[in-house]
């Protein structure tokens, strides 16, 4: 029997690469609905997400994990597939390799490796933060939400999985690139958002495992 899934892109101020993300996913027979969470953008984000073929949730600006969670609440798909709206390169066989480890239960979360070039193997033995990600919607739901705030989304999944022993890993996704900070708000910028996000991973490590610890997952 096929099962519903989900696709929900985050979005924030994405309207350079959101059309893209959506064509492809729409192009996927995976996908029973694509749905963007546009998180207070102030440019054409979500009409560009709309016309591609998306279905569109509007709310005020509150970060990665707000709108995650905002896209889960907007469908019942038991499986939800997680990609971030300044993808580059995304293709339907993309889509099919990240959800094939978790339709056949063969992993309970799997995680998308993007293209670094000669670096890409480097990245599977570092922490996995990547945007892209499949796995029942249960997995989220059972999080407490404020676990889950801006960029603490990825590694409360991580750490999640782990303490609770379900399997999860990544693949490799040959071709799929993003749109670099820099090149959307500038190096200045840039480089106080890098940084800004770096730190959100840091203490999302350390929150998840106190909570753990104190039994609140």
């Amino acid at each position: 029997m096929k099962v519903d899934v989900a696709a929900i892109v985050p979005a924030y101020n994405e309207e350079a690469t959101v059309g893209g993300v959506v064509a492809a996913l729409k192009s996927s027979p995976l996908l029973a609905e694509v749905i963007v969470v546009d998180d207070g953008s102030s440019d054409e984000t979500a009409a560009v997400a709309q016309a591609s073929g998306a279905r569109v949730v509007r709310k005020p600006n509150g970060g990665k994990g707000s709108a995650v969670l905002a896209g889960v609440a907007a469908t019942d798909a038991p499986v939800i597939a997680l990609f971030d709206a300044d993808l580059e390169g995304l293709t339907s066989d993309h889509v099919e390799r990240l959800l094939a480890p978790v339709l056949s239960g063969g992993r309970v979360m799997n995680c998308g490796l993007r293209d670094r070039g000669a670096l890409t193997p480097l990245t599977s033995r570092l922490p996995l933060i990547s945007g892209e990600r499949a796995m029942p919607r249960d997995v989220i739901e059972r999080i407490p939400p404020h676990l889950l705030r801006g960029f603490r989304l990825e590694a409360a999944l991580n750490y999640f999985c782990r303490m609770n022993g379900l399997p999860y890993g990544a693949i490799p996704m040959p071709g799929l690139t993003m749109r670099r900070k820099y090149q959307k708000v500038g190096w200045k910028k840039g480089l106080v958002q890098y940084a800004r996000m770096t730190g959100q991973v840091v203490s999302a490590m350390v929150s998840v495992r106190l909570a753990h610890a104190r039994g609140e997952f």
